[in-house]
């Protein structure tokens, strides 16, 4: 969600400078692009890590999502070519998730921001056991659709997300955003959203599994 759906990624690093020197301390960018596509968890507890903040990690949790949910209540800044996918795969009848690492409280905002019914299963980080790069994600989404993983396709902007999606067998479709995707065995890379179509993913999903199928020959 954050990064591909929308461009929050400004609005958390931003929330992360802000109780970081508050409490005294000084962060960075590198240290923020680190977290990018994290569970929250290893995020709060890298982040106590690597600063003065006393806060629990539970704590920097909640801090963090409520400077970014005002932020997102004021404008949710969409990702080109985002809302028009999901309407077109809504009016094609291929059901989506949204599967993030968010908690639902901000996941729920945006959400709220776009038409009722255009997802039909919302998977977030504070419902999982193991957050991404854990393939539990995905393979939680796929259960709430009834398809099986490797009948979906995933669109992720991070490493982090990429790994989490091919672990579950998902073929995966990488925009890079905020930080580079190497190349990965199982996704297939495209600058933008914009201008995709569901016929797109399905070439591009039929794309991976041809290289699929040289690879193993």
């Amino acid at each position: 969600m954050d990064g591909t759906l929308v461009d929050t990624e400004p609005y958390w690093i931003s929330a992360e400078h802000a109780i970081v020197e508050e409490a005294g301390g000084v962060w960075n960018d590198e240290y923020a692009h680190q977290l990018v596509g994290n569970d929250l968890m290893v995020s709060a507890e890298f982040i106590r890590d690597h600063s003065p903040v006393q806060l629990t990690p539970v704590e920097i949790i909640e801090e963090l999502l409520a400077r970014v949910i005002v932020q997102v209540r004021e404008h949710v800044p969409w990702r080109p070519g985002a809302r028009e996918l999901l309407s077109s795969l809504q009016e094609a009848g291929v059901p989506s998730a949204l599967v993030t690492m968010s908690w639902r409280s901000l996941a729920d905002a945006v959400v709220d921001a776009l038409p009722t019914g255009t997802f039909a299963a919302v998977i977030t980080g504070d419902e999982v056991e193991h957050g991404k790069p854990h393939p539990e994600p995905y393979f939680a989404a796929a259960r709430a659709l009834g398809v099986e993983a490797a009948d979906c396709v995933a669109i992720e902007d991070s490493p982090t997300g990429v790994r989490s999606a091919v672990a579950a067998g998902v073929p995966t479709i990488a925009v890079p955003h905020v930080v580079p995707v190497p190349v990965t065995a199982g996704a297939v890379q495209v600058p933008s959203l914009r201008g995709l179509t569901p016929t797109d993913l399905g070439a591009l999903t039929s794309e991976l599994a041809t290289q699929s199928s040289a690879g193993t020959t």
